[in-house]
């Protein structure tokens, strides 16, 4: 199993305060601790609720939203499981088994498919981000932010971290 972080590895929390999107890089060490992420989803202060959105090397994302204290997960290619820890960690959340081997021919995304139909990305675009093989997960990720409203405010958080 791999568990180095990658230059590539990023985790961030959204959150709307006063009618404004607001977005925080989360420390490198989440990209790899489920427990963590939903704790950090917990604390931020929302009315609206928090998404988490992380992306693992090129291999997947995962998407995760807090609203009320119920929380949606939604992991991009569950084939990535017996190679990085978040991934395992999120399908053991969803209580889905670890694919064999052969099935790890093909993207498998799993989890709550509508978590952010509310904001217009229905479960076959967000299917279809998931299987796309020509976009790396912080495309993917940098797509659904742009669509839910908070491009911006990701972009300024990824390059607050990269100017440090």
């Amino acid at each position: 199993m791999m568990s180095e972080v990658s230059s590539d590895d990023f985790a961030v929390v959204a959150y709307r305060e006063d009618d404004a999107w607001g977005a925080e890089l989360l420390p490198d060490e989440l990209t790899e601790d489920l427990s963590g992420l939903i704790l950090a989803l917990k604390r931020q202060p929302s009315m609206a609720g928090t998404i988490g959105l992380v992306a693992v090397d090129d291999d997947f994302f995962v998407a995760m939203r807090m609203v009320g204290g119920e929380l949606s997960v939604f992991l991009s290619d569950l084939t990535a499981s017996p190679y990085f820890p978040l991934a395992r960690q999120v399908l053991d959340y969803l209580d889905l088994e670890v694919p064999m081997d052969e099935d790890l021919d093909q993207v498998l995304p799993a989890g709550d498919f509508s978590i952010f139909t509310d904001f217009g990305i229905d479960e076959m675009e967000l299917g279809a981000l998931s299987g796309d093989l020509d976009l790396y997960p912080d495309d993917a990720l940098a797509s659904i932010a742009r669509r839910i409203g908070f491009g911006p405010a990701l972009e300024r958080a990824r390059a607050g971290a990269n100017a440090s």
